[in-house]
């Protein structure tokens, strides 16, 4: 087995120890990879040992704003993943920085250390001509990729859910708290959740071959569910019934102005801007085979995931029953 181990290719995945991240380590362990987790801050990432053998998984530290630092990480490695994502600024944590710059840096250096092999994770509404910077640097992080590295797969997921997600366990957190929940936009945007796993089986299938060479890809699941059709499964799921607040763009804006200075502010001015727009696999996707299904992986659904990690917001949490009241 050590020996196996010791023969099998290395992949260097940066924002290994984030939420697609430690999903991704996972599948990329299971199929038998050794894996260099490049991170900020390795002290935290050392739970992802655990996820293979010994001496399989080893986090180390990288900037992605610093050019040795990242050549550092991708010494040795026979392919490179770039998971780096944010969903707000931080002080120099900024979304061109990160998500343009950052990206660009990556495969700019892996490019120059021979490394052909490489898959960005981006996400459905990346957009030159969008007025959000999230989605004008994920595009700008796109082409970067792919002028250091034409063959590199580009991935772009649509809002991903998972254990640890950041949309339905908010949203189910502010039900238990709070007796209305906001319909931004009126709840007419579309989405279609793709489940956390199969984004990270899409990775695997890259590395393995299995995508054409250059191709960018829309990773959604089986479902596309409106906003107001997502919290009605959040209410389902957490047997918490809310009344809804109808909110149009224009005052959502004015109300994420107020608090998205806040310390993990609940809404950015930039992230209504995105729900102005459906966040589903475009037709092109499907008519030219570039979604999660031309990769062989069947999607998990909504309904066969989420309320098995929702249960925790019921009222009387994992001993709820359909006979439980509602609250």
């Amino acid at each position: 087995m050590a020996r196996a181990l010791e023969d099998s290719k290395l992949v260097t995945v940066f924002g290994g120890s984030g939420f697609i991240g430690r999903h991704t380590v996972w599948a990329l362990a299971q199929a038998g990879y050794r894996i260099r987790v490049a991170v900020r801050r390795p002290e935290l990432a050392g739970f992802l040992r655990s996820y293979g053998l010994v001496g399989q998984i080893h986090p180390i530290q990288a900037n992605v704003r610093d050019d040795e630092s990242v050549r550092r990480a991708i010494v040795g490695a026979d392919a490179v993943v770039n998971l780096v994502g944010i969903l707000a600024p931080t002080g120099k944590q900024t979304f061109r920085a990160v998500q343009a710059e950052g990206a660009g840096r990556i495969a700019r250096v892996a490019a120059e250390s021979g490394i052909t092999d490489f898959v960005h994770v981006s996400a459905i509404g990346a957009d030159h001509n969008s007025n959000s910077r999230y989605a004008r640097t994920k595009a700008e992080g796109e082409d970067a990729v792919l002028q250091a590295i034409p063959s590199a797969v580009i991935l772009r997921p649509s809002i991903v859910f998972g254990p640890e997600d950041e949309f339905f366990n908010r949203f189910a957190e502010m039900a238990r708290f709070s007796p209305v929940l906001p319909l931004i936009g009126f709840g007419k945007t579309k989405f279609q959740p793709v489940y956390v796993g199969d984004v990270a089986q899409a990775v695997v299938a890259a590395l393995e071959g299995k995508a054409k060479p250059g191709a960018i890809y829309e990773l959604g699941g089986p479902h596309v569910y409106s906003f107001k059709e997502v919290l009605d499964k959040i209410g389902e799921y957490t047997m918490r019934k809310r009344a809804y607040i109808p909110i149009p763009f224009s005052i959502a804006t004015i109300q994420a102005a107020l608090v998205q200075w806040l310390p993990n502010a609940p809404l950015t001015v930039d992230q209504v801007r995105l729900l102005r727009k459906d966040n589903v696999v475009s037709q092109r996707a499907k008519d030219e085979g570039l979604t999660l299904e031309s990769l062989g992986i069947e999607p998990h659904s909504v309904e066969a995931i989420v309320p098995d990690y929702l249960w925790r917001f019921r009222p009387s949490g994992e001993f709820a029953t359909d006979e439980t009241p509602e609250v």
